[in-house]
C-alpha cells in the first residue's frame, strides 16, 4: 500500500467521523416522519383569518373584572368602542363581496364614525363560576359609518360603480364585571 492511498483513506475516516459529530450526517437527523417533513403551504387568506381571529379574542372577547362600585359615585361605562372594533362589526354585518384584484374590487373611502351611548346600566349582584360575587355593567352603543363606496368591475365590460351616501348603523355592546364587597348589604362599597 503506498503513502498516498494510507493517507487519503485516513483523511476519509476524519472527514466521515467529523461529518457524524457536527451534525451534518445521518447519525443526527432524529426520527424520520415520511410525508410530513414535507412543508405544505398555506393560503395568506387563511393565515388571515387565524390572525384577524385571535386578534378579536384577544381585544374584544374577553370581559374585564374592575374593582367595586363605591357608594354615590355615578355608574359610567368604560371606553367607547374603539374604530377598528366599529370597522370588524361593520365587516361582519356587511361583508364586502368580491375582492379579486383586477376583476371585482370593492373600497370604503372617507370613513366617518359617529358613536352614541344609548344604554348604560348595572345588574344586580350575583354569583359568577370562576369569579364570585360580581355585578355586571352593560354598555350598549349606536356606531352609524358614514363613507363613499366605490366598486370596480374589470370583466367583461370594465365599469366603475360609486356609491357616495352610504350610511351603515352598527349596534356594539361592552360588557364588563364589578367585583361586589358584602353581597348582603346589595353589593356596594363603604
Amino acid at each position: 500500500m503506498s503513502q498516498r492511498t494510507i493517507l487519503v483513506t485516513i483523511c476519509s475516516v476524519i472527514a466521515f467521523s467529523s461529518l457524524l459529530t457536527t451534525g451534518c450526517g445521518l447519525a443526527s437527523q432524529g426520527p424520520q416522519l415520511g410525508l410530513l417533513t414535507v412543508p405544505i403551504p398555506i393560503s395568506p387568506l387563511m393565515q388571515k383569518e387565524k390572525e384577524d381571529a385571535f386578534w378579536e379574542h384577544e381585544r374584544y372577547g374577553r370581559v374585564p373584572i374592575l374593582g367595586p362600585i363605591p357608594d354615590g359615585h355615578e355608574i359610567a361605562a368604560l371606553d367607547p368602542p374603539s374604530d377598528d372594533e366599529v370597522m370588524r362589526a361593520l365587516e361582519k354585518a356587511r361583508p364586502i363581496e368580491g375582492g379579486i384584484p383586477f376583476l371585482h374590487e370593492v373600497r370604503r373611502n372617507g370613513v366617518r364614525i359617529v358613536k352614541e351611548k344609548i344604554a348604560d346600566y348595572v345588574d344586580p349582584p350575583r354569583i359568577y363560576p370562576l369569579v364570585g360575587p360580581a355585578q355586571l355593567h352593560h354598555a350598549h352603543y349606536k356606531c352609524t359609518i358614514y363613507f363613499n363606496e366605490k366598486t370596480r368591475v374589470g370583466w367583461p365590460v370594465p365599469h366603475t360603480l360609486e356609491d357616495e351616501d352610504v350610511v351603515e348603523v352598527v349596534y356594539i355592546d361592552h360588557n364588563h364585571l364589578h367585583r361586589v364587597g358584602n353581597m348582603d348589604d346589595g353589593g356596594h362599597v363603604h
